[in-house]
């Protein structure tokens, strides 16, 4: 006699949505209106990094406007598949940083765990474009060498998640790998960088929040939003949620040319992000990968917005402008 079957419990909408992501050029432009002529291109640099567009994020999107903001960090271009000297494919040195696959070690007190390698959007600027997430993230077998490093090295208080996009696991596969780390003694803060409640703010349901609520140990979840038009009505109420979750929430920004790289856009999203209980973080100066050229700003320009953000915000809402220098003891600040 066979025992019952377990029903398969349904997919949230969340997981429905990150399925059906949009992965083609062809879609992309027809959605969003925009002219044929512009697919072999986007075909050509989706080959080379793949193209993913979360539905809630294209609805943000102007239709017709191959300038919109927010269609530049999504939409693959020619320019990607150029060489340029002074990019690399790990800008980072991330690869001689690892005590165990997975695992960085590059600052003092604090660890990162790479979770996993999928994401919910891909940005055509993202540093990790070339990362080996197939031999290189600490899911599966790769877990406990991981785990075993940081419960080994007593200066780690602070375990940062990250990837890919750490929200893109289950809440069950989350809740595991917490409790894993709240045994360990010296940890006492979960960091996870994830750009899921902005993105695709479905993700921010009912049980995630559950699961925040009883983490054991201290938590902070460092956003990533470049421009005020990422964030409406949905995002500011999943971001509410998790504030009242007890959440720490910081915003991080990459300083991008043709997206923000102009004063009023990046006021904007500060007091856009005050507005829903998130305080600005770091505004980055570009990680120089293979493939993002056309979205690095001077560092003078960027000393620039910063002093003019200085002039017209509070100096709570004034983000930090960083370089991530490798072999550095952590971020570098450009004053």
């Amino acid at each position: 006699m066979h025992s019952p079957v377990a029903p398969r419990r349904p997919a949230a909408p969340w997981q429905r949505l990150l399925a059906d992501a949009i992965d083609d050029p062809a879609v992309l432009l027809r959605a969003l209106e925009l002219p044929e002529h512009l697919l072999p291109a986007a075909r050509r640099a989706a080959a080379l990094f793949p193209l993913r567009v979360p539905a809630p994020f294209l609805q943000r999107i102007r239709p017709g406007d191959a300038a919109d903001p927010l269609l530049r960090q999504v939409l693959p271009l020619d320019v990607e598949c150029e060489t340029r000297p002074g990019y690399s494919a790990d800008p980072l040195h991330e690869s001689a940083a690892q005590p165990a696959p997975g695992l960085l070690k590059k600052y003092h007190g604090r660890a990162l765990l790479i979770a996993t390698g999928a994401c919910a959007v891909h940005c055509r600027y993202c540093f990790r474009r070339h990362f080996p997430y197939a031999d290189a993230h600490a899911g599966g077998s790769r877990l406990e060498p991981a785990l075993t490093a940081i419960a080994a090295d007593a200066s780690i208080g602070e375990v940062i998640l990250s990837g890919g996009d750490p929200l893109t696991l289950s809440d069950t596969r989350l809740a595991d790998l917490a409790a894993r780390l709240a045994a360990i003694p010296h940890v006492h803060t979960l960091r996870i960088h994830s750009r899921l409640p902005v993105v695709l703010p479905q993700r921010v349901d009912g049980d995630l929040l559950a699961w925040l609520e009883r983490l054991p140990l201290r938590s902070v979840l460092v956003l990533h939003s470049n421009h005020p038009a990422e964030i409406d009505g949905e995002v500011d109420d999943a971001l509410a949620a998790l504030a009242e979750a007890g959440v720490t929430l910081l915003n991080q920004t990459v300083l991008l040319r043709g997206v923000n790289d102009d004063a009023g856009t990046l006021i904007a999203l500060s007091e856009r992000l005050h507005r829903t209980g998130v305080l600005p973080y770091y505004l980055h100066l570009l990680d120089r990968v293979q493939g993002a050229a056309h979205f690095d700003v001077p560092e003078t320009r960027g000393v620039a917005l910063i002093a003019a953000l200085r002039g017209r915000l509070p100096g709570y809402l004034v983000p930090r402008l960083v370089r991530e220098i490798p072999g550095a003891d952590g971020k570098t600040l450009i004053t």
